[in-house]
């Protein structure tokens, strides 16, 4: 097993508001390794992209802070870096893909400028250097007619010409990690499917790891090796993309799965969606934070935290229902000797 290049141990992160603190993420760990894609998936408000944007410490300061925890990159603790350190980490090291590129590109710029700017401050590259770089990038990216799309701006560009220029500005520095954010959620499938290739692609050329952030298990299934299913700023389950879809432990993970249509799910077929909403984060409850739409809650699930059970290296979910004491569901896996509970 690779050394992590990335790793996120016990991080918890809140907001201060006037209605109270809201606890967004609460004790997340997880680990990035070399050439990898990890997919952290779950609902809307489950705390994905506050925690992606944790490790670049992009939440805003206040009204954001961190309670506890450490963000280590390549050994070195991101939450201690002073101004200058996250500067050269966020301008060398992670690379970040915003949701929506149309409000994350400057309107009134033209594209080749916008990429243009990540080189600012470096005194050590000449202005034609500079250019043929951000020509050389835009074709790595899948761009046709580099020239013509660097003079233009981002009205002229389809929406997913502008994700592989938001794509571009990511790879400029040449970063080891790169941080999708909802990449496709605003593209139609055809265009998804290109985004979602030309990442496979990068990451074969380059080497870089991937941090996949969505809400679509399909985008998961397609790219992702190692998973992370959120719910409630926590990690309910983790594993590698088999092991979560063929071997479920989860009753979150399962009403995620369900509620989507498949292949072959039946014409007249009704999903199945999640009853209920999520948790109230200004006051998170003293159990399981899925316990209030569990079809399988026990009266454990609301009165305590549930433990970690492993089943294998990579698998393990937080789920009161691999207790031994447990009835028997479904979702019961057989536990890695010597790890019965981490």
């Amino acid at each position: 097993m690779q050394e992590p290049i990335l790793s996120l141990k016990n991080i918890v992160y809140s907001f201060k508001t006037y209605g109270g603190t809201v606890k967004a993420v609460r004790d997340v760990s997880f680990d990035v390794r070399p050439g990898e894609i990890l997919g952290i998936v779950g609902e809307s408000g489950c705390g994905k992209s506050v925690t992606a944007q944790c490790i670049m410490r992009l939440n805003p300061e206040p009204p954001g802070f961190f309670e506890g925890g450490e963000i280590l990159y390549k050994g070195k603790d991101v939450l201690k870096m002073n101004k200058k350190e996250l500067r050269d980490f966020r301008a060398k090291e992670i690379g970040f893909v915003f949701q929506d590129p149309m409000t994350s590109l400057n309107p009134t710029m033209r594209v080749g400028a916008q990429i243009e700017e990540v080189f600012l401050g470096h005194t050590d590259v000449s202005k034609q250097e500079v250019k043929e770089k951000t020509l050389e990038i835009l074709k790595l990216v899948g761009i046709s007619d580099a020239e013509k799309r660097y003079r233009q701006y981002p009205h002229e560009l389809s929406g997913g010409m502008k994700q592989r220029v938001m794509i571009a500005i990511a790879l400029v520095s040449r970063p080891s990690v790169i941080i999708c954010d909802e990449p496709t959620t605003s593209l139609d499938v055809t265009i998804e499917a290109q985004i979602l290739e030309l990442l496979l692609e990068l990451r074969e050329k380059l080497g870089t790891s991937i941090i996949m952030i969505t809400h679509d298990l399909g985008v998961i299934a397609k790219i992702c090796d190692r998973v992370v299913v959120m719910y409630g700023g926590k990690i309910m389950e983790r594993g590698t993309a088999d092991e979560i879809y063929y071997e479920t432990a989860h009753p979150y993970t399962r009403g995620l799965m369900d509620s989507i249509a498949r292949l072959d799910t039946a014409k007249d077929q009704e999903l199945k969606p999640i009853d209920g909403t999520p948790p109230d984060l200004f006051s998170p409850p003293a159990g399981c934070p899925f316990a209030a739409r569990c079809e399988n809650c026990m009266a454990i699930c609301n009165e305590l935290p549930p433990e970690e059970y492993r089943f294998s290296e990579e698998h393990s979910t937080a789920c009161w229902l691999q207790h031994e004491m447990a009835p028997d569901t479904p979702f019961r896996r057989p536990l890695m000797k010597g790890k019965e509970k981490d």
